[in-house]
């Protein structure tokens, strides 16, 4: 097994963020284009790949959550104090933000009951009522966690270019 090199996160780790990076932002273009497309088979393909990577997704989070509570490696928040609690603050509402646009997402699709690819049918549960608002709030919440995984993004590239430290070398696969 390799060494560790404790300034850098672990390869799994790494690996489980730019899953979860790439998945949001896909997510979030498709849920923002897909309906640009007329109804039919290439509408509800997309919508397919749309539910089935967010299912992935889901599960993901789940063993992100796992792995960062009892194997994954933690490293301190750089700066400041000020700014050490500003980075704990920004994580936390990530993970929160994830977790509810997730479950969001879980549930709009079994309150919608979807067929997935024509190979799996999702059951539909629920009030179908609670279809638009679900997707409303699934809608909203996911361009807030858009806008602040930007956010997050350019504070690393800032650290990158601008601060000259390994803030963004500890998230980048090896």
């Amino acid at each position: 097994m390799p060494a560790m090199n404790p300034s850098r996160y672990d390869q799994t780790t790494i690996a489980l963020h730019w899953f979860t990076a790439l998945s949001v932002v896909v997510l979030w273009l498709i849920g923002q284009t897909a309906d640009w497309l007329p109804r039919g088979a290439a509408n509800q393909f997309v919508w397919s790949i749309h539910v089935a990577l967010g299912l992935a997704l889901a599960l993901v989070l789940v063993g992100r959550i796992f792995w960062r509570a009892f194997a994954g490696m933690r490293l301190p928040a750089p700066g400041t104090p000020t700014l050490q609690i500003l980075t704990k603050a920004v994580h936390y509402s990530l993970w929160v933000l994830l977790v509810v646009v997730a479950a969001l997402g879980v549930v709009d699709a079994f309150v919608r009951g979807y067929n997935l690819f024509h190979l799996v049918s999702l059951p539909q549960l629920g009030d179908r009522s609670l279809r638009k608002s679900l997707t409303e709030w699934h809608g909203l919440a996911a361009n807030i966690l858009l806008g602040l995984a930007f956010l997050h993004a350019m504070a690393a590239l800032f650290h990158h270019y601008v601060a000259r430290d390994d803030v963004l070398k500890r998230m980048l696969p090896a």
